[in-house]
């Protein structure tokens, strides 16, 4: 398990001071002692003696505050110069207090300082390159070059032990890519694949996602791993907003026509996620397995169904519903046949909405309520207030418009009779 840098610096500055102290106890130093004496003005004349228990006090913090700066630095290097100017300081300080007839032995305190310094730069040095290695060897190419840095210098700590975190994963995939390899050669549905995966990847990795695997199947990433985010759930949401936005601007400034056949859909869960390091065939790498993962991909798939483009779970909802404006559209069976969950569709951030589509929100999720309570007629009514104006099509809530019309017409036609 991988120790914080206060842990380590703590280890380091206290066997440093037991060892310093030990050879103060000992006499060990006491050479070296007199011949520091024989630097400083006579000390014939000094009435009191600073006190074995503050010196042995003070080799402890110089040890700790010396450990802890060194491991803390990503510019070890420079350190000797403020280090020099402390040690200078505090042969400054014992002479002041031989002005003042105090005795104050500055070696141990010194050594303490020098000890701490190579002791501590020597750990970082070692412990420095494990760490880079572990770092790019696990996620080189799933996590962005700043966090691959702050995992190297230890700035951002990862155990590699199998341990639960909560996540928000994200699947993104191409909806359409059967009807690509109908229509395209291989080699151009290989290069659409790869632009497509390209695109997405390096956009989840600038915003600060895990890349657990991109391939045929999509992409899936997940925020608040390896780093915990009390905000991952929001800013998954808000970066599948905007991705697909990318990707919509992209198809209708596809110069080749190609990019323009892209339908990209989007699973969004959040939940509790196992991360565990495993080694197949010989090669260290993270599996992650949860909840979270499968309903993603489920709720990426239900979005050929409903006809929409994003699609989230309740626990994502629930944790993003004051920043993200978002509907209902149905129940998904869970993991377990026998659970059911909710999905929501997220439609822009709710700082951006405007009025007008707030009221066709309101609208269409009260069609939804009144429909689950088989009130035929009023939910229709609420889904036509919903409709919005143009020519777009609101594929879920035409899907909604089909299922209730028979029922709303049976329902007249019975009211007439």
């Amino acid at each position: 398990m991988k120790r914080s840098l206060v842990v380590v610096a703590l280890i380091v500055g206290l066997v440093v001071s037991a060892f310093i102290i030990v050879l103060h106890a000992t006499g060990v130093t006491l050479p070296l002692e007199e011949a520091t004496m024989g630097l400083l003005p006579d000390k014939e004349g000094t009435t009191k003696v600073v006190s074995v228990k503050a010196q042995y006090g003070l080799i402890v913090l110089f040890s700790v505050g010396v450990a802890w700066l060194v491991l803390r630095s990503s510019r070890r290097k420079r350190l000797g110069w403020p280090l020099g100017i402390l040690v200078l300081e505090l042969v400054t300080v014992s002479w002041v207090c031989l002005l003042y007839h105090v005795f104050f032995q500055p070696l141990p305190s010194i050594l303490a300082i020098a000890l701490a310094f190579v002791t501590a730069y020597s750990y970082s040095s070692y412990g420095g390159r494990s760490r880079a290695t572990m770092a790019y060897g696990l996620f080189g190419g799933r996590l962005s070059e700043e966090q691959l840095a702050a995992l190297s210098t230890g700035d951002l700590a990862f155990d590699e032990e199998a341990k639960s975190y909560e996540t928000t994963t994200v699947v993104c995939d191409i909806a359409n890519k059967h009807d690509l390899a109908e229509e395209f050669p291989p080699a151009v549905v290989a290069e659409m694949s790869e632009k497509f995966i390209r695109h997405a990847t390096e956009s989840f990795l600038k915003a600060g996602a895990y890349i657990d695997s991109a391939g045929g199947e999509g992409i899936v990433a997940m925020f608040g791993f390896p780093a915990p985010d009390s905000e991952q759930a929001e800013k998954a949401t808000r970066h599948a907003l905007s991705l697909l936005e990318t990707f919509e601007t992209m198809s209708s400034n596809g110069a080749d026509g190609r990019t323009a056949k892209f339908e990209v859909h989007l699973g969004i869960s959040s939940g509790t996620t196992i991360v565990a390091p495993v080694q197949p065939e010989g090669r260290r790498t993270l599996l992650a397995t949860g909840e979270p993962v499968e309903l993603a991909r489920r709720f990426c798939i239900a979005n050929r169904f409903y006809g929409s483009r994003i699609l989230m779970g309740p626990r994502t909802f629930e944790l993003t519903s004051k920043n993200v404006l978002a509907r209902p559209i149905d129940f998904l069976s869970g993991v377990d046949v026998r659970e059911r969950h909710e999905i929501y569709e997220p439609l822009t951030l709710a700082a951006n909405a405007t009025p007008e589509q707030i009221a066709r929100r309101d609208s269409f999720w009260n069609g939804v309520v009144l429909y689950r309570e088989k009130r035929w007629g009023e939910a229709y009514t609420q889904f036509q207030q919903a409709c919005e104006p143009g020519d777009r099509e609101d594929a879920p809530l035409q899907l909604y418009l089909r299922r209730i019309e028979p029922l709303a017409l049976h329902l007249a036609m019975s009211s007439d009779d």
